[in-house]
This record gives C-alpha cells, structure tokens and sequence, in this order.
C-alpha cells in the first residue's frame, strides 16, 4: 500500500509539473536578434555637433566624354539649330535615379555631344572646340564666348550626359545611375537605390573606383561618422558601390528550422528547471 501511494503522489507530482512547463513555455515568445541599423554613431553625445567633411573632387571633362549643351538666346531659330542634339534620342540604354539600367524595350537617351579623340567638340553654327580638360564652368564660359560672336547674350548650359554610377547587393534597387554631379554622395547613392535591405553590412561598404587605368577598392562604413571624411563619400564618375550580406543572408536556415531553434534555446532553461524539481520531488518521496 505504501509502495501505491508513493507511485500516485509521484505520478501527481509529475503531472502538476508538466502543466507549469508547459504554461510557462507556451508564454515564451521568439525574438530574432536585433539588428545593427544604426547609422553614423559616435561617443560624443552632444548635440548639435559638428562634423568635418571634404571638398568633393571637380570632374574635368575628358575625351569620350558625351555632354549636353544648351543654347539660350533671343533668336528662337538659332536656338533650335544647336540644341537639337539635346532634344533628338536614340533607341539605346536610359539610365535613371529611380528604376536602375534597362536596355532597349523603347528607351531612349539623347544623342548629346560627343567629346572626338582630340579633345574637340563639333557645335552647330560655331564649329569646333576644344574642351578637354577643362572643368564644367570653364567649357560654359568658353562656349559662350564662341556663341557670343553669332547670338547675342547668350546662356550656356553644360552638363555630363555619360557619367554614372552602379550600384550592387544589398539594396532595394540594384542598377546603374546617372551622376548627376560632383556633390552626389554615397548615401545620395544608396537613397536613389532604395535604402540598404536588412540583411546588409552597414559597416563595409565597398567602392570599387579607376584611378588612372587602375581598379581600386576602398572599404565605407556608415555606421561612424568617419564616413563623412571618407575619399569614397563623394561618388565619382563609374564608380561600383557594392554593399555586402550579412552571414544569416549568405547561409540562412529554412524559417521552421530557426524557430525550432530559437524556441529550443528560449525554453532550455525552463525545460532543465523541471527535471531538476522533479528528480528531487522523487529523491524526497522515496524517503517516505
């Protein structure tokens, strides 16, 4: 009888147990790891603070460069006459700030001016000139000069028509940008391509740039200020942004292996405390 009795208070025992375990558990809730989406952190807390920063390099225009060059003055003809290369496209890539590269499918981009061998650019009614080297305010100030003979008061416009950048990995919309001008940033770069997605390295960023005929990669992160005085902050001229995964992008497990996982580590410690409290629940009992 006593044998019974002990049996039916360890059964009772067990059975409470199984019922606070499970209670508690079907509590647990599964939190993924919080991840690092912080940006330009620093240990100064003061605010406002103030930042130090780089001049942006000035782009100089170079041969195979193809540049757009407006016209404005008071004879409507003439104007029509030298900004007609502006205005007539061709069926080939059309690259812009919000949906990345695509080619053919009816886009189109305008012919421009084409920077020859020479460093020479043939312009309608002024014939050629040669702008190589010079800076975009400097080709204006040229051109206009070379306009001013045949139109009077004339505005020049100039700007790059083949300057890009591109950008890769882990963003919302990979693809190829237009550079718009020297003051773009990296993280006018990353904004134009959606934002980093949550599984990028926020810490290593690379830019992979040409530096007379060579490839070099540098290494940005935004998650410090010191990105601010980076020579990879200002994006130049085909440059390649590459943002990198993070390891659970890489290799990551089928999403009911990581809740197996997560609640199995989440509920160990429960699962430990009632074997513990039953083991000695039976080592007491048994002394009856």
């Amino acid at each position: 009888m006593m044998r019974v009795a002990f049996y039916g208070r360890l059964i009772h025992t067990i059975i409470v147990c199984c019922s606070i375990i499970f209670f508690l558990s079907s509590c647990a809730t599964i939190k993924p790891p919080a991840p690092k989406f912080e940006y330009f952190q620093s240990n100064d807390p003061r605010f406002p603070t103030s930042i130090e920063t780089i001049a942006p390099q000035i782009s100089r225009i170079q041969k195979g460069d193809i540049l757009g060059i407006i016209v404005s003055s008071l004879n409507k003809e003439s104007n029509e006459i030298m900004n007609f290369y502006n205005i007539s496209s061709l069926p080939l890539a059309s690259f812009s700030p919000g949906g990345g590269g695509s080619s053919g499918g009816g886009s189109t981009q305008p012919i421009g001016y084409p920077v020859d061998s020479l460093g020479n650019v043939a312009i309608p009614l002024i014939g050629k000139v040669r702008l190589d080297g010079l800076t975009i305010q400097q080709a204006e100030e040229k051109v206009r000069v070379e306009v001013e003979k045949t139109l009077k008061d004339p505005a020049v416009n100039i700007r790059f028509m083949n300057h890009k950048f591109t950008v890769l990995g882990e963003v919302k919309n990979v693809g190829i940008f237009n550079l718009l001008n020297d003051h773009t940033t990296l993280i006018d770069a990353i904004t134009v391509a959606g934002d980093l997605s949550e599984y990028a390295k926020r810490d290593s960023i690379k830019v992979i740039r040409s530096v007379n005929g060579r490839r070099e990669i540098g290494m940005v992160s935004l998650r410090n200020r010191e990105v601010f005085t980076s020579p990879y902050f200002y994006v130049r001229h085909d440059d390649i942004i590459y943002v990198e995964p993070t390891k659970d992008k890489v290799l990551p497990l089928p999403p009911q292996e990581q809740i197996k996982n997560s609640a199995f580590f989440q509920r160990a410690p429960l699962i430990l405390s009632f074997l513990t409290t039953t083991f000695s629940l039976i080592v007491l009992l048994s002394r009856l």
